[in-house]
């Protein structure tokens, strides 16, 4: 049985016992990426291997998402996630993105749209599914649906009939 990603939250925290904090929207959210999360796995075949969720973003994005259980070091010591602060280059985080379109570990990237723009060529080169790269907004930076090269990508596969 399939459920909401509000209904799942609220079965998580009635079982766990816990309020919720933060900002709503930020918790539905995170619920619903888990739930994506979770199909995305399925469909991929992905279910008994364990792939990770990567994050590069910002010092609140990433802290959020560590808090939330993503926080892994491979066999190598490296970590999946990387913190881009104001003296981050732009060669660092092209690196990293590298690095985790390299890792068999890792399923999911998951970029701050405005530091997805650094690194726009880097990304718009990454034609593979596995791992899937979502553009995802900052407290500061507002999600933008029109720089985001996956969904433009998306879009050129379908025909305004199709969207009906």
């Amino acid at each position: 049985m399939r459920m909401s990603p509000e209904a799942a939250g609220r079965t998580a925290h009635a079982r766990s016992g816990v309020r919720p904090t933060g900002s709503r929207t930020a918790e539905a959210g995170l619920r619903w990426l888990l739930v994506l999360w979770g199909d995305l796995c399925l469909a991929a075949g992905m279910a008994g291997r364990g792939k990770l969720i990567a994050v590069i973003g910002d010092e609140d994005t990433v802290t959020g998402f560590l808090l939330g259980g993503i926080g892994e070091l491979n066999k190598n010591r490296h970590p999946n996630f990387l913190v881009v602060e104001k003296d981050t280059t732009i060669n660092e985080i092209e690196d990293t993105f590298r690095q985790f379109l390299h890792r068999d570990d890792i399923g999911i990237i998951l970029i701050n749209q405005y530091i997805a723009e650094m690194v726009r060529h880097a990304l718009d080169a990454h034609q593979h599914s596995i791992p899937a790269v979502l553009e995802i907004p900052s407290k500061e930076h507002p999600y933008d649906a029109a720089k985001d090269s996956i969904l433009r990508r998306a879009r050129g596969m379908f025909t305004a009939e199709d969207l009906r």
